[in-house]
């Protein structure tokens, strides 16, 4: 049996299940937890309308497909309908995907197909796990019924395997010149200053820890144009909202180092299960030299392994600093999937001639900044 969920009242009305579902699947991540993706809903939807597909096999719920559907110019021009997951766009959701009961994979699949089949939706699904996606198989059911599939390599995800190693061990397996001078930065900024690195794990001191975490983020992405994590209202009151919640459920991690009662630098991540999602980190540019950023991540690895991790996922990005750590990754992909219909066509090659377009327009963009030949630099 298939239900739509479309209203905000049924999605609340469904957190305890969809929580004990999550944990006997093997998409179980933090960004798809009921808590993440409804407190998402609220804030960062915008004029999407709620399509969540919840599966069951008699009373017990075995799969749910955390879906809505968009709305575009170019959708209503096409007269189509699409879905995408939610979570989507700006806040930085990996790993989204199909939550399916161990052993009732198949089950659920065979229902999504047949609905999909019958109502004819697009789907845009971004930021799958590559080798491990359940969207990647249904994918590949569609394509099998004629269905037209477009796969992009979108990102990787940096993670350190953390299994069976204390402090001591894995600062062992980095390269000689990183390990050497993370010691070198730590012992400095606690002979330079007095300084602080904690934990925050009380409600009363959560509120103030995000605002600095948020301005240090900010403050630092300046320099680089700014940022597109934290950057409106809309996605901070998203995190207000959720480590909240977090912090409840005992997953928040929001460290911040103080250096003479100054918040130099702060990170924000999960813990859930056994593994640590770094999300979002910020330090104060005037602290550069002294390599706030560095030392935060490290102490961060540090906490993490005494918290019993076994993984520290450094989430999308392919960021230089984050290969001094990491040694492994893992691809994320945006599949695309449309119907043998007329409408869905048309929308397919549409979307193509936007983004030919797009790239042309950066392109030119790129030449015409880069400096003249034989000119200095």
């Amino acid at each position: 049996m298939l239900e739509v969920i479309n209203t905000e009242k049924r999605f609340r009305e469904i957190r305890e299940e969809w929580t004990e579902l999550l944990a006997h699947s093997s998409a179980d991540c933090i960004f798809l937890t009921w808590e993440w993706l409804y407190t998402w809903w609220k804030h960062l939807a915008g004029k999407r309308k709620l399509h969540v597909l919840v599966i069951r096999s008699g009373e017990d719920l075995i799969g749910i497909a955390p879906l809505a559907s968009p709305s575009t110019k170019l959708i209503r021009l096409a007269h189509i309908r699409a879905l995408e997951f939610l979570g989507t766009g700006s806040v930085g959701s990996d790993y989204l995907d199909i939550i399916a009961r161990r052993g009732k994979e198949v089950e659920v699949l065979d229902i999504l197909v047949e609905y999909l089949q019958r109502e004819k939706f697009v789907l845009d699904l971004k930021q799958l796990a590559k080798d491990a996606s359940l969207a990647f198989q249904l994918a590949a059911r569609l394509e099998h019924q004629h269905w037209n599939r477009s796969e992009i390599h979108t990102n990787v995800c940096p993670f350190i395997d953390l299994a069976g190693h204390n402090w001591q061990s894995f600062q062992a397996g980095l390269g000689p010149k990183h390990r050497y001078n993370f010691h070198r930065r730590l012992k400095n900024l606690y002979h330079e200053f007095d300084a602080r690195f904690e934990c925050i794990v009380s409600e009363d001191r959560r509120s103030a820890a995000l605002a600095a975490l948020v301005a240090l983020h900010n403050r630092r992405m300046q320099e680089r144009g700014g940022s597109d994590g934290l950057h409106s209202s809309e996605l901070v009151g998203f995190h207000e909202e959720l480590t909240g919640l977090a912090l409840a459920r005992g997953w928040l991690r929001l460290f911040v180092l103080t250096l003479n009662n100054e918040k130099a630098a702060a990170l924000y991540g999960f813990m859930y299960g056994k593994k640590f999602y770094f999300y979002q980190s910020g330090f104060d540019p005037r602290y550069s030299p002294y390599s706030v950023g560095l030392v935060t991540m490290g102490m961060t690895i540090e906490a993490a392994i005494e918290d019993g991790a076994e993984e520290f996922d450094l989430l999308h990005g392919d960021e230089k600093y984050k290969s001094l750590w990491a040694k492994k990754q893992r691809d994320l992909a945006r599949v695309e999937l449309s119907p043998p219909t007329p409408g869905a066509w048309m929308y397919t090659k549409a979307i193509g001639l936007s983004r030919l377009a797009r790239r042309a327009v950066r392109v030119s963009l790129t030449r015409l900044q880069s400096p003249v030949w034989g000119e200095a630099k």
